[in-house]
């Protein structure tokens, strides 16, 4: 909500403003990205893990928006939706041991992936779309952000930095993956169980749309594409109309 009402409100307000500051919003989300992924490798508690990964997730917005044209302000909007579906199956997937064990220590896991076959394939899919792998949404939006942000000078070297979060991403997810989900399984839980209806119904249709826009995104970027060129047109005409003036 936060990123929608700055693209969406402050931008078309502010625009002489945000052309002038337009390296700090990229600063912001160079920050985002890499101090939301080292809190996030330094948690033990699952949930808190995910939240950190949510913060630097958003850094990717900001990036995107700060490059001011179409191809990364498209990946912004289409990050924030991806994020949305991501963190959502995320948070689910927690909640689905919490329920089962009322624990959300890493370390108080392990092998839970011989218990819970269906779930660990849930569990896949939303890990390694949140790591941005291709055929899943996440790659897409991740992608179009650092391209579009790379082709504006002003913040290239700041978009180049960034895309450490990325290694560092795949790092602590993996990790937790490997702690959680693989490995020698605990005893403790031995009478743990698989899925039930209900958690089907939550996790499936979220699973389908991140493999529907890894596989085919133009299904959101078609809907979006008039409004973000109009955006990018008009700041891009206030620009030139500003440097008129100040070249007068």
């Amino acid at each position: 909500m936060g990123t929608y009402g700055i693209l969406r409100v402050s931008f078309p307000i502010f625009p002489e403003i945000t052309q002038q500051l337009i390296w700090y919003i990229a600063l912001f989300g160079m920050i985002n990205i890499i101090y939301g992924v080292l809190c996030a490798m330094a948690q033990r508690d699952f949930k808190k893990l995910i939240a950190y990964s949510s913060v630097s997730h958003m850094g990717y917005v900001l990036l995107g928006m700060a490059s001011l044209n179409t191809l990364g302000v498209s990946g912004a909007v289409l990050q924030m939706f991806n994020h949305g579906i991501i963190t959502s199956m995320l948070f689910l997937i927690v909640g689905v041991i919490y329920d089962r064990t009322h624990t959300r220590m890493l370390n108080d896991f392990g092998g839970l992936g011989v218990k819970m076959p269906a779930y660990m394939g849930f569990v896949a899919v939303a890990f390694f779309a949140a790591i941005g792998l291709p055929g899943l949404s996440g790659f897409i939006s991740e992608a179009f952000v650092f391209l579009g942000a790379f082709g504006e000078s002003l913040i290239r070297v700041i978009t180049v930095i960034s895309t450490v979060g990325i290694i560092l991403g795949a790092g602590y997810m993996l990790w937790a993956l490997q702690r959680v989900y693989l490995g020698k399984f605990n005893e403790k839980w031995e009478g743990i169980k698989d899925l039930d209806l209900r958690e089907y119904a939550m996790l499936a249709p979220l699973t389908i749309i991140v493999i529907f826009l890894g596989v085919y995104p133009s299904a959101m970027l078609d809907l979006m594409n008039t409004s973000v060129n109009t955006l990018v047109q008009f700041m891009h005409d206030v620009q030139v109309h500003y440097s008129s003036l100040v070249g007068f």
